[in-house]
C-alpha cells in the first residue's frame, strides 16, 4: 500500500530531513513540501493526501491550529504526524486525533515508526471500507450521535467499539477517562470528557452521581442515600446531583 503525505516546516533544514525521510520510504509517496501551513491546507483541499508530517512552531498558521482546522472539515481529513521541538504540545496534539508525535532532532528509526503508525491505520481503514461497518477506524466518532447499543472511543489512534451493557461505571480524570468493564480487569482509557461522554449516553441507562463518576444504573448493587456500590466500588453522591439520584432511589425502592 502505498500512503500519499506532505511535508510541512518553516525550517528549510528540517523540511528537507522529513522530506529525504519519507522519499526513502518504500510505502510512503512524497507528493509536496511546503514552508507554511496556508501552503499546506491549499493543497490539501486540491488533492488527495492521506498523511501530514507537520511542525507546529510556523508564522501565520501554526500546526495545532491547522490541525484543528482539518479536523473540522467534512472532507479532505488527512491524519497528521507531529514533527516538532517542543515537548509541551503532546497533550494538545492527542487532542486533536494526531497519529503520532516526534520530538526533533529525531532519527530515521522514530521516523520510521511513526510511519508505519500511519500505515497500520490506512490498512485498517482500507479494510474497513472493503468490508463490514464495524471495523475500529470506520466507526462513527463519538462525537456523533450513537444509538443501538454500542458507543465508541478514541484510543490512542483508533476508534474502540464498547457495548453499552458491558459498562460499569466511567470515571473522569481531568482531560481523560476510565470506562470500567464487567469484562476486563483494566478499564479503557480515552482522551475526552466526562461531560461529553453524559451528553452521549442513554439517560435511561446511565447516570452522572458525582462530578467524576458516571454509573450504569442496572449494574448498581446496592443504595444508600449518599452513594451506591457497583462490585466492590463505592461511588459517593456528589451535592449537585442529590437531587436526581433521590427521584431515582424513589423510582427503585
Amino acid at each position: 500500500m502505498i500512503i500519499n503525505c506532505i511535508a510541512v516546516d518553516d525550517e528549510p533544514l528540517a523540511l528537507g530531513l522529513v522530506s529525504s525521510f519519507i522519499e526513502q520510504t518504500p510505502f510512503l509517496n512524497l507528493i509536496g513540501r511546503y514552508p507554511s501551513a496556508v501552503e499546506a491546507l491549499k493543497a490539501i483541499h486540491s488533492q488527495k493526501i492521506d498523511v501530514v508530517f507537520l511542525d507546529i512552531q510556523m508564522p501565520d498558521l501554526n500546526g495545532i491550529e491547522l490541525a484543528r482546522v482539518l479536523d473540522n472539515s467534512k472532507t479532505n481529513k488527512p491524519r497528521i504526524i507531529f514533527t516538532t521541538a517542543y515537548n509541551q504540545f503532546a497533550l494538545e496534539g492527542y487532542r486533536v486525533d494526531a497519529l503520532d508525535y516526534l520530538l526533533k532532532p529525531f532519527n530515521y528509526e522514530e521516523f520510521l515508526h511513526a510511519a508505519n503508525k500511519a500505515l497500520t491505520y490506512c490498512e485498517l481503514l482500507r479494510k474497513s471500507e472493503e468490508t463490514a461497518p464495524l471495523s475500529l477506524v470506520a466507526a462513527p466518532p463519538i462525537e456523533d450521535d450513537i444509538e443501538n447499543e454500542f458507543l465508541f472511543l478514541k484510543v490512542e489512534y483508533q476508534l474502540v467499539r464498547i457495548a453499552l451493557s458491558d459498562i460499569l461505571y466511567i470515571e473522569g480524570l481531568k482531560d481523560y477517562v476510565k470506562v470500567w468493564l464487567k469484562s476486563a480487569e483494566k478499564p479503557i482509557l480515552s482522551l475526552t470528557s466526562l461531560k461529553s461522554l453524559e451528553e452521549k449516553l442513554p439517560a435511561k441507562r446511565f447516570m452522572r452521581v458525582h462530578r467524576s463518576f458516571i454509573v450504569s444504573l442496572d449494574k448498581i448493587n446496592s443504595i444508600t442515600r449518599n452513594a451506591l456500590q457497583i462490585g466492590k466500588v463505592n461511588i459517593t453522591v456528589g451535592d449537585q446531583y442529590k437531587e436526581a439520584f433521590s427521584t431515582f432511589l424513589n423510582k427503585w425502592v
